[in-house]
């Protein structure tokens, strides 16, 4: 799909409607808990289907819920699946990574000149689909709603049992996935993890309100822009609230600091998220814009006020604070796939579709 997809006859980008918005609980008709019932399909590409796989990472959900990755080139048909051919995976392939495959365990310094939009690197640029041996994800779509017409995005939350899909909203799976419905398949340790705690719960919306409309849209606000005048007015709007955020977690850290000494990082770091002392759902979903922010949208969307990196130190301290030291974060981050989705899949946006090679390192060390 082209930016032009995504444009409205000012320009102005506007985000597409999810469609199917069912949940699953014990007292649902039809979605009821069930371990290997239901599949996610992402792309390691996608913000939004990355924070449910950060979501079923830490919920421990990796064994109870499978997951299915579409390369990461979308060409003019959307996303598509690996065919598997004659090579055989395991059936942990489909369960254990976090949400990802395996190049998110490779040397992410691997010229991308080297690796074209057809290339069909089994577990490398994405996996074949084990069920129907669908080769698009558009088929996934037409199953549940043949008359369906409009963008096939991802994520995707599939029932296998009545074949349709459950949710393709990931608000609601990240939701659904953090619910109890099913603690009863999970260890004991991530069944205790609440993402979204009943007493944090209206800060974490009031946030979530404004990091949404204004920073996870708000890079696609600014890059898909047919227009000038507009471009302008949402960068500056998407750096207005970066400000705002940048002032929150940099008095948040001064408090902590107070509390501990500044000698005492480890301490501070360990209560350092968006919303109250524990991380939570407003992190799960901040964290796939911010660490694609330097890498994609600074140069690929012309958000180019300032990096993360280099003029915000209290959210770049948070991002490496993510990536570091909580492991759902740093493994279903796949810089290959973010870096290669954006600028090779949006020609009117990168018409020769070169990747840049910087910034380097992709997340700078804590």
């Amino acid at each position: 799909m082209s930016s032009k997809s995504f444009s409205n006859k000012k320009g102005e980008f506007k985000a597409q409607s999810s469609v199917f918005r069912e949940t699953i609980s014990s007292e649902h008709p039809v979605y009821k808990p069930a371990k290997g019932r239901y599949w996610l399909y992402v792309a390691l590409t996608c913000p939004w289907a990355h924070r449910t796989l950060i979501t079923r990472a830490l919920k421990g959900l990796t064994s109870v819920i499978g997951c299915s990755v579409v390369h990461w080139h979308m060409d003019e048909r959307g996303w598509r699946f690996v065919e598997a051919g004659d090579e055989k995976t395991d059936e942990r392939d489909w369960f254990d990574v976090a949400g990802g495959i395996t190049s998110t365990r490779l040397n992410n310094s691997t010229p991308a000149a080297g690796v074209c939009n057809d290339a069909h690197r089994l577990l490398a640029d994405g996996t074949d689909e084990p069920h129907y041996g669908y080769k698009r994800l558009s088929e996934l779509y037409f199953k549940t709603k043949p008359d369906y017409d409009a963008r096939f995005s991802v994520p995707v939350l599939w029932d296998l049992k009545t074949r349709t899909i459950v949710n393709n909203e990931s608000s609601d799976i990240i939701r659904i996935l953090n619910s109890s419905a099913f603690d009863e398949f999970v260890e004991d340790e991530p069944r205790q993890v609440d993402l979204l705690p009943q007493s944090l719960r209206p800060q974490i919306e009031e946030l979530n309100s404004w990091v949404y409309e204004n920073i996870n849209v708000g890079v696609y606000k600014a890059g898909f822009t047919e227009s000038a005048e507009v471009y302008e007015r949402e960068v500056a709007n998407l750096f207005h609230y970066l400000d705002k955020l940048e002032t929150l977690l940099r008095e948040k850290y001064a408090r902590l600091e107070a509390e501990y000494g500044e000698s005492s990082k480890d301490k501070i770091l360990a209560r350092y998220f968006v919303v109250g002392d524990r991380l939570t759902e407003a992190d799960v979903r901040l964290y796939p814009t911010i660490i694609r922010f330097d890498v994609i949208y600074h140069q690929h969307f012309k958000c180019n006020l300032a990096t993360i990196r280099g003029g915000y130190p209290s959210i770049h301290m948070w991002l490496r604070n993510m990536y570091w030291r909580h492991n759902a974060f740093q493994r279903t981050t796949d810089f290959n796939h973010i870096k290669l989705g954006y600028t090779r899949s949006q020609p009117r946006i990168n018409p020769l579709g070169i990747t840049p090679l910087g910034p380097k390192p992709d997340i700078i060390p804590i």
